[in-house]
């Protein structure tokens, strides 16, 4: 595959994924109406240190790339298709 395709790949795929992420933690944050749900103080520690520490992670994943020379994750400009 060539490199141009691959940067093509990575922002299709990178950009749907990120969207349903978004998504997804939009539908997390509809969980704060207390007149539709109970939860507690813990609830809310619990759910948020899921999702910071796997957010962390990622974020390692990202970086231990850029290390060894590889691209980081920017759409400032979009990759033309040859």
């Amino acid at each position: 595959m060539k490199s141009n395709e691959k940067f093509l790949k990575f922002e299709r795929i990178a950009e749907r994924r990120v969207s349903e992420v978004l998504n997804k933690l939009r539908l997390v944050g509809n969980l704060s109406d207390r007149r539709n749900y109970a939860y507690t103080e813990e609830h809310i520690r619990e759910i948020f240190d899921a999702v910071e520490s796997e957010l962390k992670a990622t974020k390692a994943r990202f970086r231990a790339e850029e290390q060894t020379g590889s691209i980081g994750f920017a759409f400032k400009k979009k990759v033309v298709a040859k």
